[in-house]
């Protein structure tokens, strides 16, 4: 496999006020604390004397990019984020920053929130919008059944409720 790898498609640009203020966080955290402390460690590490077999200065190294990697990646991210904090104009059809809940074929039922793709998190019931799930229930209504094809293959899931929470819920 070479190096040159396809472009991913462009994610949404989408963000929820909280999500944003996570993002702030992370790049803050990063550049305030945990950028200079791995950069003292490296270089205590490179004060050491021979760098080519010194694993704290390899991997001081290494931490380094990764952290710089992070940081302008969010520098470049964060201005071109649309923050949606307000609900939509027709809250009973599913737009993103909805809590969905679904009724699987089994008859499971479970509850989705629709986020931005910096935002999700599974764990919660958080779903990137760039999801199929997501993108299949994006303007559907109570009662509405949503057919998507997922990883695991074709499921069958009907809407049973669709609320909005306000912002510092």
């Amino acid at each position: 496999m070479g190096r040159n790898r396809l472009p991913l498609p462009p994610s949404s640009k989408l963000i929820t006020p909280g999500g944003l203020q996570k993002l702030r966080a992370e790049l803050d955290h990063l550049w305030r604390v945990e950028r200079p402390k791995v950069t003292q460690a490296v270089s205590d590490a490179a004060a050491q004397g021979d760098r080519s077999e010194n694993a704290e200065y390899i991997y001081g190294k290494k931490r380094l990019r990764e952290i710089d990697r992070r940081v302008r990646y969010l520098q470049k991210r964060i201005p071109d984020l649309n923050v949606v904090d307000r609900p939509p104009d027709d809250p009973s059809r599913v737009y993103f920053g909805a809590w969905v809940r679904l009724e699987a074929e089994n008859t499971n039922e479970v509850e989705y929130r629709i986020v931005g793709p910096d935002e999700y998190d599974p764990d919660q019931g958080w779903i990137s919008i760039d999801s199929p799930l997501a993108r299949a229930l994006l303007k559907k209504t109570v009662d509405d059944e949503v057919l998507v094809q997922l990883p695991g293959g074709e499921h069958r899931y009907i809407v049973t409720g669709i609320h909005y929470r306000t912002a510092g819920r």
